[in-house]
C-alpha cells in the first residue's frame, strides 16, 4: 500500500502539467487559427481534408516539442516558456511554408490536399526538429 502512496506523491505535479499543457494548446489553436486566413474548423466540419491535414500536422508539430519541454523542464515556469517559444516556431513555420506556395490557404480552402499536406508535414518536421533542440 506503501508503493501506491508513494506513486501518488507526483499527481499533483502530473495534474499541474497536465493542465498547464492544455491551457498552452488551447492557447496555440487559438493564436494559430487567428494568424491563418483560413478557418480550420470549419473546414474541417466541411470534411475538407486538406485543412485536417495541415491543421494536424501543426497540432502534432506544437504538441512534440511541448512534450520535450514538459519532459526536459525543471518547473512549470520552464515549461510555459519552452511551450511558448514552440509557439512562436509553429507561426513562422506557416509565414515560412506559404514563400514556395504563397496562396496555400486559399488552395485548402479549395481541398487541395497536396497543399494541406506541405503545411501539416511541414509544421510536423518543425516541431520535431524543435522538440530535439529542446532536450538537453
Amino acid at each position: 500500500m506503501e508503493t501506491v502512496g508513494a506513486s501518488l506523491n507526483g499527481l499533483p505535479w502530473f495534474l499541474g502539467y497536465l493542465g498547464t499543457a492544455l491551457v498552452l494548446i488551447l492557447i496555440f489553436v487559438v493564436i494559430y487559427m487567428w494568424v491563418t486566413p483560413h478557418d480550420e474548423i470549419k473546414l474541417i466540419r466541411e470534411n475538407n481534408l486538406a485543412a485536417s491535414a495541415a491543421f494536424s500536422g501543426s497540432l502534432i508539430g506544437f504538441s512534440l516539442p511541448l512534450a520535450s519541454a514538459i519532459a526536459n523542464s525543471v518547473a512549470l515556469v520552464d515549461c510555459v516558456v519552452w511551450g511558448l517559444i514552440a509557439l512562436v516556431v509553429q507561426i513562422v513555420i506557416f509565414f515560412l511554408v506559404r514563400l514556395p506556395v504563397p496562396k496555400i490557404s486559399e488552395r485548402i480552402e479549395k481541398g487541395e490536399t497536396a497543399s494541406g499536406l506541405w503545411l501539416g508535414v511541414a509544421s510536423l518536421t518543425g516541431g520535431l526538429l524543435n522538440a530535439a533542440c529542446m532536450t538537453s
